[in-house]
């Protein structure tokens, strides 16, 4: 078996099996590695299925306009269900800080191409029934969003990437990234050695120590995240709505109505939670059922079906690392993502690719 590559891409997440995907499209030799069985076995399964361009920043908006762009039109092109709804993002204002901090935002996200306005309290009610309406102020309100299923996602964007001819190996670990007079060589793994001029870490809340064994530090540090998904009901909204007010010990929290009709959520720690630990808490569901229920009382009689807890690899500024560093000629960082990897992959892949 021919073991020399273009590009060697270290996980097969929510960032690595869509650039593999773009790679392949562009008839680059691409091998992705993998530790676990199969593709998107690490945070990607853990995600809640959001995709949104509504960021403050020009770079996350351009890169999930192009998302959207794939999501959108995925099963049309190409066959596969993965759960896409165009449902839109909605956050509601009921502050006049908050009110103002949006609206002024609304300019920044207007100049970089997103589809999204400021929504009165009626609009707000008529999208959202049964939301809260004492001190509502209204919202921004971007219809072009959206949600998709992580793993049938990643699983479509895989057997894309294999018929375009990309190889993926499963159940294999790297350890050690080969590199000779500071430049990229390829790899070594648990079972073999591949070279490549080309070496990316896509290895999301493990990306620090995969970068280590290049001697190239990045600063990602994972923190612990809750979700969890209710029994199915008959669809009564439509957007992810995100309320940004802060709580006791949270920060903020979402949710949405999936395809097949459950309620899927999350809430942002507040301070974060350091750390690997994946284990559900005692804290979570009270804390996130408490606030979802004063935002939307009509929530109150759901039954939770079951929760989980994911990592969100964490850079210091908030802001994921797409970088080549000096240090390594040929090692590409596509990192710290922040717990938007499964929105950004896919636009992402697309620009590193090029």
């Amino acid at each position: 078996m021919n073991n020399n590559y273009d590009v060697i891409i270290i996980g097969a997440g929510s960032i690595g099996t869509p650039l593999a995907m773009a790679l392949a499209e562009r008839k680059l030799r691409t091998l992705v590695i993998e530790k676990e069985a199969s593709p998107g076995q690490g945070q990607n399964k853990c995600a809640i299925g959001g995709v949104r361009a509504t960021h403050s920043d020009g770079s996350k908006i351009k890169a999930c306009l192009r998302s959207i762009g794939i999501f959108s039109t995925w099963k049309e092109k190409h066959g596969d269900e993965i759960g896409w709804i165009r449902g839109g993002y909605l956050f509601p204002v009921y502050t006049e800080r908050d009110e103002v901090v949006l609206k002024e935002l609304l300019k920044v996200q207007r100049g970089f191409g997103l589809d999204i306005d400021w929504a009165g309290p009626e609009k707000i009610r008529a999208l959202v029934p049964g939301i809260a309406g004492k001190d509502l102020r209204g919202g921004t309100w971007a219809p072009g969003d959206g949600s998709a299923s992580p793993l049938q996602s990643v699983n479509a964007f895989y057997r894309r990437a294999v018929k375009l001819g990309a190889r993926f190996q499963f159940k294999e670990q790297v350890e050690k990234i080969l590199s000779e007079k500071g430049v990229v060589k390829g790899v070594r793994t648990s079972l073999g050695s591949y070279t490549a001029k080309w070496v990316v870490n896509a290895a999301g809340a493990e990306a620090a120590d995969v970068s280590e064994l290049a001697g190239v530090k990045v600063p990602v540090k994972p923190d612990c995240h809750e979700a969890g998904v209710t029994e199915p009901v008959e669809r009564f909204f439509e957007p992810m709505v995100v309320d940004i007010r802060p709580g006791d010990r949270s920060r903020n929290y979402y949710f949405y109505q999936n395809q097949e009709g459950p309620i899927v959520f999350c809430l942002t720690p507040q301070p974060p939670v350091w750390g690997r630990d994946k284990r559900s808490t005692s804290e979570f569901l009270p804390e996130v059922s408490r606030r979802m229920i004063s935002l939307m009382p009509n929530l109150a009689n759901l039954k939770v079906r079951r929760t989980w807890r994911g990592l969100y690899p964490m850079t210091p500024d908030g802001f994921p690392v797409v970088d080549f560093p000096a240090a390594l000629k040929g090692y590409v960082l596509a990192v710290g993502m922040c717990g938007q990897g499964f929105m950004l992959g896919p636009g992402l892949g697309l620009a590193l690719a090029s």
